[in-house]
């Protein structure tokens, strides 16, 4: 049954926005092109290392809007912000590209890439195994999947082919049945997102309510929704590994400072990248 416009979700929205967008993009740089790009670039960074190094491991959030609060960042310059956000002990970072909803950019990716030396994360609504030749292309060392937008088959396609581009992806639940699935797809890096994508209120309980369930070999990220030391000391005794922190970081005037608190009251062992 088809869904009428006043029934379709933000993530509706934005998933079909996307399949247009690349639609257009394959017409304009076929698969053989990325490929030969991706065969021009150094092999990725450790992703999934980065996330498991003792302490508080945090993938700072480089975004300049949102659907649900507009613009966060007029003077959003994504290599000044990576570069200060590596030096303040970011584990790894994460890249909005999506340009419809939150202004990204591929553009922003590579300029991040160039400016720190720690795994970039592209975030985007990746569908198609097209995006993930051109995240590759684009010098990403891992990328999201969002299991509430993806079949069971496509996500292990898309699994399977960031795995063969040393790529590990972060597949990003929001609820038991979802998180179920990423299991069975074999995920190995595992996102609970505290932001409901559908209707992005937020619940940090969301992660607390999920970890019991994700299997000990997978690392756990929690996502959204952290802004303090003691959010991020409750999930790690809890049982997660790293921390996904965006709107916190981009709402200050200098994102590295609430980087530093957040890690630095108790991150004994933790160092600068």
């Amino acid at each position: 049954m088809e869904i009428s416009s006043q029934q379709k979700t933000i993530l509706d929205r934005i998933v079909e926005a996307r399949r247009e967008s690349i639609a257009h993009r394959k017409r304009v740089l076929p698969d053989v092109a990325l490929k030969i790009a991706v065969d021009k670039n150094e092999p990725p960074r450790d992703f999934a290392g980065a996330l498991v190094r003792d302490g508080y491991n945090v993938i700072a959030e480089l975004k300049k809007a949102s659907p649900s609060k507009g613009i966060l960042r007029q003077d959003y310059a994504p290599a000044a912000l990576a570069a200060s956000l590596a030096a303040a002990g970011a584990a790894a970072l994460s890249v909005l590209t999506e340009e419809d909803f939150f202004l990204g950019s591929l553009a922003d990716l590579r300029a991040a890439k160039k400016a720190a030396d720690i795994p970039i994360l592209r975030k985007d609504f990746i569908v198609d195994a097209w995006q993930v030749w051109e995240a590759r292309a684009a010098g990403a060392d891992a990328f999201l999947l969002i299991a509430a937008i993806l079949e069971d088959r496509n996500l292990c396609e898309l699994l399977e082919l960031g795995r063969s581009l040393k790529m590990e992806p972060l597949v990003e639940v929001h609820s038991r049945e979802e998180l179920t699935r990423a299991i069975a797809a074999g995920a190995s890096i595992i996102g609970v997102n505290n932001r409901d994508l559908r209707t992005f209120k937020v619940r940090i309980e969301t992660s607390l309510e999920l970890i019991e369930e994700v299997p000990e070999q997978c690392i756990a990220v929690s996502e959204s929704g952290l802004r303090s030391h003691e959010d991020l000391a409750r999930l790690r005794t809890a049982g997660f590994d790293a921390f996904l922190v965006g709107e916190h970081l981009m709402n200050e005037p200098d994102p590295a400072e609430p980087l530093r608190t957040l890690i630095g009251a108790a991150g004994a062992g933790h160092t600068a990248a």
